[in-house]
């Protein structure tokens, strides 16, 4: 994981720290896992290259347009512009729900740190509902493998491009990165101990 995005996500947590100790109404914040699955999406989709007119993804299923952080159907209008604000607006709702679909698909997932959910969360942000389904990942997870999870995180690395099945370096970053924090963050004598514990 390079150290821009490492710091980052650092930071992420070191905000969530204070911030619990802080009086809000916890159900209209998103979780620390969602808010740190969003960095890992900002920061692989576009890093805010993105924010304004939507684009065609080539690289897509479908060649979707495509606005913000990798959204795409309902709700992205070709020549509209669209400011931080409401990619924020859009995204969150669909990181919450991929939050919902690797919880109820993986049977631990109440005993992983932060770090770990949010590895899950944004392979699916990034897959789309239901990837986890019958996958070796699911299986192994739910086995109590934890570790043998993390790391078959690296294989989801392909897309399409000229019509042929091709691995994909921003996806081969992304997914070196999820498998990072799934197999090592939170870890004792690793240097993210004792931040976002469940």
């Amino acid at each position: 994981m390079n150290a821009a995005l490492r710091n980052r996500l650092l930071a992420i947590a070191a905000s969530a720290v204070l911030a619990s100790g802080t009086a809000y109404v916890a159900s209209q914040q998103p979780s620390a896992e969602v808010v740190l699955a969003m960095e890992l999406g900002s920061h692989f989709e576009s890093s805010g290259r993105h924010i304004g007119t939507p684009y065609v993804d080539h690289l897509g299923k479908g060649q979707p347009l495509t606005v913000c952080n990798g959204i795409t159907g309902p709700g992205v209008e070709a020549g509209r512009y669209y400011t931080r604000e409401d990619c924020h607006r859009m995204e969150l709702p669909r990181y919450r729900e991929a939050e919902k679909q690797a919880k109820n698909r993986l049977r631990y997932w109440d005993t992983y740190n932060a770090w770990v959910r949010a590895s899950f969360i944004d392979m699916v942000f990034n897959l789309g509902p239901g990837a986890l389904d019958g996958t070796t990942i699911q299986r192994l997870a739910n086995a109590g493998d934890l570790a043998g999870a993390c790391a078959q995180m690296p294989r989801w690395v392909y897309g399409t491009v000229s019509g042929q099945r091709t691995r994909l370096p921003g996806l081969e970053a992304r997914r070196d990165a999820t498998r990072e924090l799934c197999a090592e963050w939170g870890k004792d004598g690793h240097f993210s101990a004792g931040l976002l514990v469940p």
